[in-house]
Parts: C-alpha cells; sequence; structure tokens
C-alpha cells in the first residue's frame, strides 16, 4: 500500500493509463446515475439559462467553489501521483472538477425544470482559479476551502427540499452548511514560531430558509423563521501540515482536510448581533 500511493519522481505510464480509464468510468457512471436519478423523471426542453443568483442567499455558489476546487485538487494530485509533470497537473488534473461541474450544468440547460446557471459557471470557475492561482504563485495552498455541517429544525418543517435523513441533509439542507476558508498561518510567516499545522478561517452560512427565495413562515415548525446571512471567524488545522513518512496516514489526512474542525468560532449575524461559540461545527 505505502508503496502504490507514493507519487512517481517519474512519469509511470501504467498508472497515468489507469488513471485516464479510471477517471473516465467514474465520470461516466456518475454522470450516467445523475441523469436516471435527477433528471429521468422530468421533461426535457431546448437548452436555456436560468437566473438564480439571489437563491439560498448564495449557499449553492459557496457548494460549487468547494466542489470545484477539491475536484480539482483530486486531479492535480491523482496526475502527481502517475508521475505527470506540474504544467500536466495544472492543465488538466486541476480542470477536472470545473469540466465535471460544467457537464451537469448543461444537464439542467435541458431539463425543464431547471437551467443552467451563469452564476454556477462563474463559482465553478472560481473555485478552479482559487485552486491553480496559489500553485502558480505560492507553488502550494495556503487557503483551502472547507466545510462543516450541524442538524437544523428547518429540514423538518420541508424535508422533501431540505432532506428527510442525515445524508440527504447534509447535502441539501443549506442552513446546516458552514463554508470556510481556511488559510495556514505558518504559510504566510514561515521565519516564525507558529505550528506549521494552525489555521485561521473565515466561514459564511445561512440560516431561516425554507425555500430558494421567499421568506418563510412555518406557524406550526417555525413561527419565528426569518432568513440571514452569518460570518464566522474561528480556529482550524491544516492536516496535511502534520509531519508523517507514511502516504497512506498522508492520504487519509489530505482527504480529510476538506472538512473543518470543531473549535471555538465568533458569529455576526446579517440580522444583527453576534454570538460565542465554544464549539462549532
Amino acid at each position: 500500500m505505502e508503496h502504490f500511493l507514493k507519487p512517481s519522481d517519474t512519469l509511470n505510464t501504467n498508472r497515468l493509463k489507469t488513471l485516464v480509464i479510471s477517471e473516465v468510468a467514474i465520470g461516466a457512471t456518475a454522470l450516467i446515475g445523475l441523469n436516471q436519478v435527477w433528471y429521468a423523471d422530468y421533461p426535457r426542453s431546448d437548452f436555456h439559462f436560468i437566473n438564480d443568483n439571489a437563491e439560498w442567499l448564495q449557499m449553492d455558489k459557496a457548494g460549487h467553489v468547494f466542489s470545484a476546487y477539491h475536484l480539482g485538487s483530486f486531479g492535480a494530485n491523482a496526475l502527481k501521483w502517475s508521475g505527470s509533470s506540474r504544467k500536466s497537473q495544472l492543465l488538466y488534473g486541476s480542470t477536472l472538477g470545473l469540466a465535471f461541474l460544467t457537464t451537469v450544468e448543461v444537464f439542467d440547460g435541458y431539463s425543464a425544470n431547471w437551467g443552467a446557471s451563469l452564476g454556477d459557471v462563474i463559482a465553478n470557475v472560481s473555485g478552479t482559479a482559487l485552486f491553480v492561482s496559489q500553485d502558480l504563485l505560492w507553488k502550494e495552498q495556503r487557503i483551502v476551502p472547507k466545510f462543516s455541517f450541524h442538524t437544523t429544525p428547518y429540514a423538518t418543517a420541508r424535508p422533501t427540499v431540505l432532506g428527510s435523513t442525515l445524508s440527504e441533509q447534509i447535502l441539501k439542507d443549506y442552513n446546516g452548511q458552514t463554508y470556510w476558508l481556511s488559510a495556514n498561518i505558518y504559510s504566510f510567516a514561515k521565519t516564525s514560531k507558529i505550528p506549521k499545522w494552525l489555521n485561521i478561517a473565515i466561514g459564511y452560512g445561512a440560516e431561516g430558509m425554507i425555500t430558494g427565495n421567499e421568506e418563510f413562515v412555518n406557524t406550526i415548525f417555525l413561527p419565528e423563521s426569518k432568513r440571514y446571512r452569518q460570518f464566522y471567524l474561528s480556529l482550524d488545522v491544516d492536516l496535511t501540515k502534520i509531519e508523517t513518512k507514511s502516504h497512506f496516514v498522508k492520504t487519509i489526512l489530505t482527504i480529510f482536510n476538506t472538512i473543518k474542525i470543531p473549535a471555538p468560532t465568533f458569529e455576526i449575524k446579517g440580522c444583527g448581533g453576534s454570538k460565542l461559540h465554544l464549539i462549532y461545527f
């Protein structure tokens, strides 16, 4: 396992072939499955755009940035594992997320119930650009998008949209999602004695959303529901900065570095007021 996970120093054609075939197969399977589960039961239409930039207080757009960044990061690291050049990692690996999410956007564009979103496209490009620009500027990723989630009572009010199970709510309940930009402090001050793994994170969330566009007060479940934005400041850990010689452990740490570590957090509410969380996730 250790030998298998260790990146190749030079181009390994067998690894590259395996990687390309695997990515094509997984991507095709994912798109076919998505079409059957999400689009097949709804009518098709001519390709069209919609303007959904005001929906869900832009939480869905933050999700697109997060997804495009990490799919691109995976693509670049996978090509690094195969021994491909840094140029190939940036050109073909880091754009993996953009290519996949653009295809999904095309599916949306041909669905009568949805439509392609220019805002989604911009968010996808932004996520990819965040990865590529840091690699070009610093040759490392100093600022990483991260995700955290907590359950909320809003899903109970509308489970068909916000999810009826925990796994569905993680994906659908924007009220419980928080998206972060986690910056590694040591990377910006390498002569300091600051721990290499210590990060500071700025988060964005929103609450009170049962529909995408309208304020909705559910007199049974949520008599005082109000939509508002949330801004957070917290500490975090860059798991990739934890020193280990094991490539297996490095891989696990890289995967879990997409998730924000629970920590004391200061919240500023968009509706007014602030709150200190001893532990927020």
